[in-house]
This record gives C-alpha cells, structure tokens and sequence, in this order.
C-alpha cells in the first residue's frame, strides 16, 4: 500500500461521520426527476452536488444546465501528468417517493436505523453513489493534496426517467469528458459484503395498452351474459404472454443468446440459497419460482427475457357498483437479454394484444420507451484494477455478476465513449429496495465502498494509457 493511500484512508475513517452527514443532507432533497423540467428540487440537488464536489477539492464545479432535462454537475481533476483519465459518473436524481403510508419513516428524512442502514429515497440509488467519489477524491486530496489519477466526474440528473438527454449531452462534450476508463456507479452487490462488479444488463421495452367494449358502463344484471366485459378480455391477453410455466410467450427465443459453458459455470459457483432468496424478495409461502427450471435462479434474472405488469386501471374498489365498465388499460414491460432486437420485441408485442384480445374488442396499443441490453467481457487490465481494489475494501474475493434491471445511461456512454472500459460498480444489496418505499442503504457496505473507490483510483493509475 502507498503512502497516499494510507494518508487517504486514514482521512477517510477520521471524516467517516461527517461524509455520512452530508449523504443525510443530500438524500433529504426531493430530486425527483419525473416532475417536468424545470424542478425546484432537482435544480436544489445539482447546486448542493456541485457545493460537495468543491468542498471536496476537485475543480471547475459548476452546474451544466442541458436543453430538455434536467441539470448535470461536472467537476474535475487533472493535475496528475502521465497517469491516465478515470471518468466518474452517478446521478442525482430519485424515484417518487411512492405511498406514504408505506414509509416507516418519511422518504426524505432519512433515518438511520438499528439494523445498520440508513433509510431514505435515494440513499442507495444513487446519492450514495455520488458520496463514494465526493469522499474518496476529498480523502486523497485533503490528506495529500493530489490524486493519484486525472478525475472528470459527470453527475447526472435524469437517470431515473430514461436519460433522454444523455446521449445528446455526450456527443456536445465529448471531447472534454474523453477519459481511459469509465467508472458507472449506479449497479449492485451480489449480497451484502459481497463486492461486484456488473457485466451484463437486461434491456427494456414497454408498451401501454387499452382494450375497449363500450362507450359508457352498463348494468351487470341487465346486460351481463352476451356484452364482454374489457377487463377479463384484457386479462386473457395478458396471461397468454406467458406459458403455464412462467416463461415468456412471444416469438422471441431463437433471438436469446446461449448461456456458454464458462458463463453457466460462473453462475452456479455464486452462493445461492433459495430460502434467502425467497425470504429476501418477499414472497409468499406455497409460491413457486418460474421460469425455465433449467437455469439457474439468476440466470434467469441476468440472461432471460421476462414480462411484468406495470400498472393495471379498470375501476377502483371504492365507488364500485354492479357495472360491466367501459375499457380497460395497462401497461407492460418485458425485460430482454442478448442478442434480442428491442424493436423487433415491440413490435412482437403490439401483434400480441391486436391478435389475442378475444370477442372482437377493441384495442389500442402504445409505444413506449425501448432501451437495448448491454454486455461486455470483463477482462483485461481496467477489470483486474478494480477486482483487486474491491477485494482490499471488502475483504472478500470480487465476483462478477448480471443485472436484471435497465440502466439506461450505460448504453450511451458505450455508444459516445466507445472503446475504453466500462467498470459498472454499486452499493445496492438484496434488501435495499430501491424504487419502493423503504429504501435503505448498507452503511458498512457504503463505508467498504468508498475504501474500494480510493484503492481503485490507486490501481488505476498504473493502467497504460
């Protein structure tokens, strides 16, 4: 271990309380991005990103307001000649805060709990994210005064609505975020003490549909029997979307990529218990778990399309009556895999409900966002750097894993930024749910984190360039 790193971490376990302070002040902001632009607590969110980020020491902070979206924050530090150019990325903004009455405590008051983590919107996704570089770039440079890499940090404020703009924003300031290495983080541990790395991500595509009977609700008494009722016509077209075993229903198998022997084996080698498993997911007793039963339970998370019910309307439980209602909606999503074409998946499922929606109803289908898979080799220099460096922090041997879900910025920055390694790299554990109401983060996970951050920067820099 160098003498900066030692001075760095030592920094690090000294301001240990005051980084976890200034995580609390930021998750307290309300950044949620699905409010249209401009948002005052988005716009709130950047400038205290950009207050932290000159705090820390990194330089020419400023808050990049992006025409159609909402703000970014960059700050850097290029003052190591020779090294090579790490390009940090997290995002500031949060999901709704769901049903209130959900929260054990409110969504933004966070709260550090007896379990050993810290509850909150946007605690683990992905305002803990940012933290681990504000506290790492200011461990190194307030206890030496240098990094030991050239850092430009980009900090965006709309992942959680798509990164509509991201790809535009890219290509404008391209050449000033050119970089030798990406580092994403916004992705998972496999288990709680457990560092990752994340080499594949599911893409996504959605769409909403509405199917139609009448033009006004009618009495269930008078006209029930010959008049179809649109919420069981729309509820058979969706069960046709899988078999009785779980497993996606569309044209779309010979497009999934095989799982290879080395990856297959990878995944059987990871810890895995299906109790833990169902205990941590929450799911009933006497449930099943579906899907192709050939295939290990991750591997059908990482590697297999599977369709979800977002949202369904048909009429609220209060204020129901004895009526056969006019229409009804809902809107699906099916996540998809390697080499799946996120378009041909659309269009596959647009066909589905025009031709399974019985009784000649009518339908409407609409389009929603599509977002593409992604997936590279986790080999070569960049990878091992950050294996090693995650291996020091958590004291347990670094895996590579899949992801299930779709994060949209990845895409992008492969496409803009093309041809350097992208290390995809989180705090988010089995337990933290991330998206729903309690989301929680591991305070000891975060801490082994941001220690990961300042052994990686480290590694780094004797990468050549």
């Amino acid at each position: 271990m160098t003498d900066s790193v030692s001075k760095a971490l030592a920094h690090l376990d000294a301001r240990w309380d005051e980084y976890l302070g200034q995580l609390v002040e930021l998750s307290r902001i309300p950044s949620v991005s699905a409010e249209p632009s401009p948002s005052a607590g988005v716009n709130a969110s950047a400038r205290k990103v950009c207050d932290l980020m000159t705090a820390a020491g990194l330089e020419s902070c400023r808050v990049i307001e992006f025409p159609g979206g909402h703000p970014y924050v960059y700050g850097e530090w290029l003052h190591a000649p020779g090294a090579p150019t790490v390009l940090l990325y997290g995002h500031h903004d949060v999901q709704p805060p769901g049903r209130p009455e959900k929260w054990k405590t409110p969504a933004f008051e966070p709260t550090v709990r007896d379990d050993g983590r810290l509850y909150g919107r946007g605690v683990v996704d992905d305002k803990a994210g940012v933290m681990v570089h504000v506290a790492a770039c200011a461990s190194y440079l307030q206890s030496g005064g240098k990094l030991p890499v050239n850092v430009k940090f980009i900090v965006e404020g709309e992942e959680e609505t798509g990164s509509s703009s991201l790809e535009a924003f890219l290509r404008e300031y391209r050449e000033q975020l050119a970089a030798d290495v990406i580092v994403l983080t916004d992705t998972s541990n496999y288990d709680a003490g457990i560092p990752s790395i994340t080499y594949a991500l599911r893409g996504i595509v959605g769409i909403r549909v509405e199917v139609q009977a009448l033009d006004h609700p009618v009495h269930s008494g008078m006209w029930g029997g010959p008049v179809p009722d649109p919420v069981i016509a729309l509820c058979k077209a969706i069960g046709d979307l899988v078999n009785d075993e779980g497993i996606l229903n569309l044209p779309v198998w010979a497009d999934v990529r095989p799982l290879a022997i080395k990856d297959r084996e990878a995944l059987t080698a990871l810890p895995f218990s299906e109790k833990q498993f169902r205990e941590q997911v929450g799911l009933v007793e006497g449930a099943t778990l579906i899907g192709d039963q050939r295939m290990p339970v991750w591997g059908r998370v990482w590697r297999q399309p599977a369709v979800t019910v977002l949202a369904f309307e048909a009429r609220p439980f209060e204020g129901s009556t004895n009526q056969i209602i006019e229409s009804a909606r809902a809107r699906i999503s099916v996540r998809i895999v390697p080499d799946q074409d996120p378009q041909k998946i659309q269009d596959a499922m647009v066909r589905h409900f025009e031709m399974r929606v019985p009784w000649g109803l009518k339908v409407t289908v609409e389009r929603e966002h599509a977002a593409s898979w992604w997936m590279t080799d986790p080999k070569g220099p960049a990878f091992e750097a950050a294996s090693r460096a995650m291996t020091k922090a958590f004291d347990h041997e670094c895996v590579f894993i899949g992801c299930g879900g779709s994060i949209p910025f990845v895409d992008p920055f492969a496409k803009v930024l093309g041809g350097v390694p992208a290390l995809l790299m989180g705090l988010e554990d089995p337990p933290c749910n991330a998206h729903s109401e309690n989301e929680s983060l591991n305070i000891d996970d975060w801490k082994k984190g941001t220690r990961a951050a300042v052994y990686l920067y480290d590694e780094l820099s004797r990468l050549p360039r």
